[in-house]
């Protein structure tokens, strides 16, 4: 079994950021494995299954990437709808891909996207949505995994997926990335069923997001993560 891994005393920093979402005051001990997000509400904004256009690199809007002072693809549109990253969430994909956190973390995407063309959708947007300049959400993604590996991407419910994440997406992940559910915490926003309380049933920290990834949510996982875990280490 692998265990988790001490963070020191003070994240690292790095000067493209203006600003971490890890609060200096919040000191971790230990940090998760793995970090999954559920990303329709949860990640980013709107629903797939309500939108009905693959996007294309021409459907790219630019803008202001957050708190930073350069401008990269901010939302990609699908018909008259954006699909753009939730603020809270953007910082922490930076944060993540500026080695802001313990260099054994990953991270992974747990999404029961309603239908094939929902999946299409947000697997597009994923290629074009950037979270640093010329760095795309996917590109953070597969930071950390071999080069090729989507054993990480579980997004959908077509079969070996189904409705049920605590049932399919999370088994897959455990077996995919080796990583166990102890050492795993969860987001989902849990609008349309208790995610959180059937994939927490495995032993997964999980953390609702209702209105999309905030700050406090992010701070408040790390919180619990180590109020579970953190004595026994």
């Amino acid at each position: 079994t692998r265990r988790p891994f001490i963070a020191l005393t003070r994240m690292k920093s790095h000067n493209v950021l203006k600003s971490s979402i890890v609060n200096e005051d919040c000191q971790f001990k230990i940090y998760p494995e793995l970090v999954v997000f559920d990303l329709d509400m949860c990640l980013w904004s709107p629903e797939m299954y309500t939108l009905s256009e693959i996007p294309t690199p021409g459907d790219a809007i630019r803008g202001k990437l957050g708190d930073l002072d350069t401008e990269g693809v901010i939302s990609v549109k699908s018909g008259y709808d954006q699909i753009k990253v939730f603020p809270a969430a953007l910082k922490v994909l930076q944060d993540y891909y500026t080695d802001q956190f313990p260099s054994s973390m990953r991270i992974a995407a747990a999404s029961s996207a309603d239908t094939p063309l929902a999946v299409e959708i947000g697997r597009a947007a994923m290629n074009l949505l950037e979270v640093l300049p010329g760095v795309t959400v996917r590109e953070v993604f597969a930071k950390g995994w071999p080069k090729g590996f989507e054993g990480n991407l579980q997004i959908g419910r077509t079969p070996p997926l189904s409705s049920n994440k605590a049932e399919t997406h999370f088994p897959i992940l455990r077996k995919e990335t080796n990583i166990d559910y102890e050492k795993m915490i969860f987001f989902d926003d849990c609008n349309w069923g208790d995610h959180c309380g059937k994939v927490g049933a495995l032993g997964v920290t999980t953390q609702r997001t209702p209105r999309g990834l905030q700050q406090r949510e992010w701070l408040q996982c790390l919180v619990a993560y180590n109020r579970r875990y953190a004595e026994t280490e």
